[in-house]
């Protein structure tokens, strides 16, 4: 089949469903179909570009709203360029990521017109903020009324986990399904076996210290403030937090580093995975997650997870024997789960283990391109 997947921002830029739509593409390829993959040009890296597994990638012009988390097509010739191709080309179904983009209403108004078959997937389970009352209430407006729009186009909606589908009711939307998210185990298990990176080394940790990690976007929603204040708490020279990310509140953690708060910055996806090899704990405290494509990674690389209740992750750490899951973000919290695990190395020992095992048998983007294909049917 020829398929069109639409994800408003896409790799280099990191995040989940950046790295979701990666994998997916991925294995549709494998799977024999032809995949178009529509984004907008955030980077200037231009209009097209084919990668050597014949991923096709289109870029509109676009303006970067919110530092990039919300860009907006920019409607010039390279534009018409990619509008027309998509017009025209003969695809079999749209894959349209994420519901609150205006490249989600563009992508199924075209479907619509050309009467090919879409859907759309979920993968928040919270509405877009940006830590300012008024603008959060003026934004939820705005996603309500833009959903409302989108409706007219497209009936079809899936969400990467079951968390994500309850938060489609809000807007009035029966979700069909999950299209979980996954990560690629083989490629962790390649990195892990072949790293010679050590951030013990490079920070002069030594081999018993515990170290305890947060990857991810650096945004007040995903509890990093709370987080470090509950290891600051702890109080103790042995345990540190190395935070792995950028974002808008980089330049603000920066001023609470010290000796065992440690910012690395934004890294690479092996970088990640050498740092998860040296952790013993992955601590995401986010408000809500659809399905954390960092929680997987670290569970793919046997790193014990503390992660939220409003999360779709609870449906793969179903109970303490797999994880811990709080309640609420609060530092008490987070404190409490630390102090709990950090010097239980049989508990962390069997607790991955088991998580692992889960993740391999029902966790995987093979299943989830597959079960996109038998979607098909279905529309």
């Amino acid at each position: 089949m020829n398929i069109c997947i639409f994800a408003a921002n896409y790799l280099p830029n990191i995040g989940g469903i950046e790295r979701y739509c990666y994998y997916v593409s991925n294995e549709l390829i494998k799977k024999g179909h032809t995949v178009t993959l529509v984004t907008n040009d955030v980077f200037n890296l231009g209009k097209e570009e084919t990668q050597e597994n014949s991923l096709k990638i289109l870029r509109f012009p676009c303006i970067n709203l919110l530092n990039a988390r919300y860009p907006i097509h920019k409607r010039n010739e390279t534009f018409k360029e990619i509008d027309k191709f998509l017009k025209e080309e003969n695809f079999d179904l749209f894959i349209i990521n994420a519901r609150f983009y205006t490249h989600s209403v563009y992508a199924a108004r075209i479907a619509k017109k050309r009467n090919i078959k879409c859907f759309v997937i979920e993968h928040g389970c919270s509405h877009l903020s940006v830590n300012n009352k008024l603008l959060d209430f003026l934004g939820g407006i705005y996603e309500h009324l833009h959903t409302e729009f989108l409706k007219i186009y497209c009936k079809n909606y899936y969400a990467v986990s079951g968390t994500a589908g309850v938060w489609s009711k809000h807007f009035g939307i029966k979700s069909k399904g999950v299209l979980y998210n996954s990560v690629d185990v083989d490629e962790v298990n390649e990195i892990l076996n072949t790293t010679t990176l050590s951030y013990k080394n490079q920070y002069n940790l030594k081999e018993t210290d515990k170290v305890i990690t947060f990857t991810g976007r650096l945004i007040k929603e995903k509890g990093i403030y709370e987080l470090i204040n509950a290891v600051n708490k702890l109080n103790r020279d042995d345990v540190y937090l190395f935070i792995a990310g950028d974002g808008i509140e980089y330049e603000n953690l920066k001023k609470l580093q010290n000796k065992n708060i440690i910012l690395l910055g934004r890294l690479g996806f092996s970088e990640v995975i050498s740092l998860l090899k040296e952790s013993d704990v992955f601590c995401l405290p986010s408000v809500s997650e659809g399905m954390s494509t960092s929680v997987l990674e670290a569970i793919a690389t046997k790193t014990l997870v503390i992660t939220t209740q409003n999360s779709g992750a609870v449906e793969l750490i179903t109970d303490k024997s797999f994880g811990v899951i709080i309640k609420t973000n609060a530092e008490e919290e987070i404190y409490n789960a630390l102090s709990m695990v950090i010097d239980d190395s049989e508990y962390i020992k069997k607790a991955t283990e088991k998580s692992y095992q889960r993740l391999i048998k029902d966790f995987t983007f093979e299943n989830t391109a597959s079960k996109m294909i038998e979607i098909l049917g279905d529309l």
